[in-house]
């Protein structure tokens, strides 16, 4: 099994945390996670990629064992993710790439596949959206209301995701057998989103949220002209991004590779031993070798 170094780089005055594997002379692969975690949901899959890629996984300005600057003194925006994380990429040397997005990892790998000084040569998705189709509309409503008009009242629901309950469920619904996920997952992942002023840093990206649906567009046109492999593997069960979202990829790429799983949002918990060889297979055939 691969090695997997730990370390951080300090990207314009920040210090971000990633996980590195495999050979330096490799295909390069970058996993970017979701909320409200880290590049710990990757840490199964890594060694796996390793094998034959050079896999980094990034911790995103604000998240896990990274920096987490006060609103005051940062501007958290995805704009703003996305542009830490080219940079972090650039110091690595790094400009050519898969990406394997999940949840608010898309937006950002959305980015900087958009970049004009990156190359984004094959996506993974699991559970990461791109359409419309992928929002459910009992969970996506509050946050809307909450972007459209900040405030106590539409504020309250929205909170309510940074506790243990929610976070908890993020894990464990759609699995028909929840005691597959470790408490270990939620545990860490609450702790590190309480760090003290980090409320104000999650409220900051609920509310600019919105500015991935305006994304969307030019990103079907990339699809479009790219004709960039993709490969969605979805938890089917998911009430966050539906299975819609996945299916509707092949609108835009009619040769993209959708399997849905019998799974929730957090897919890699309780289903590596399924995604791991789509995920090695698809690369295999379809990531442009360096």
């Amino acid at each position: 099994m691969a090695e997997v170094h730990h370390g951080t780089t300090t990207v314009d005055g920040h210090e971000v945390f990633h996980r590195e594997a495999g050979p330096a002379d490799a295909p390069v692969v970058v996993l970017l996670h979701g909320y409200p975690t880290s590049s710990f949901m990757y840490r199964d899959l890594i060694p796996r990629l390793a094998e034959r890629h050079r896999v980094i996984a990034p911790d995103l300005l604000g998240f896990g064992f990274s920096a987490a600057p006060p609103v005051e003194e940062f501007t958290y925006t995805f704009d703003a993710l996305a542009e830490v994380t080219a940079h972090l990429l650039a110091q690595l040397g790094v400009t050519r790439f898969a990406v394997v997005v999940q949840d608010y990892g898309a937006p950002v790998g959305w980015r900087l596949a958009l970049r004009d000084d990156l190359e984004v040569t094959a996506v993974v998705t699991q559970n990461g959206n791109a359409y419309e189709e992928g929002f459910a509309p009992g969970f996506w409503d509050p946050l809307w209301a909450y972007a459209a008009q900040p405030g106590p009242a539409t504020e309250a629901p929205v909170r309510a995701a940074l506790g243990l309950e929610a976070i908890r469920w993020q894990y464990t619904h759609g699995l028909a057998e929840p005691d597959l996920v470790s408490p270990d997952t939620w545990t860490h992942d609450l702790a590190l989103v309480s760090r003290p002023g980090n409320d104000q840093v999650q409220l900051a990206l609920f509310r600019d949220y919105v500015t991935n649906r305006a994304l969307y567009p030019h990103l079907h046109a990339w699809f479009r002209a790219r004709r960039v492999p993709l490969l969605a593997v979805w938890g089917a069960n998911d009430e966050i991004f539906l299975a819609e979202g996945a299916r509707a990829f092949r609108r835009d790429l009619p040769d993209a590779e959708v399997h849905l799983l019998d799974a929730g949002h957090f897919a890699l918990e309780s289903h590596l031993d399924q995604i791991a060889p789509l995920v090695l297979d698809f690369l295999d055939r379809r990531s442009v070798r360096p």
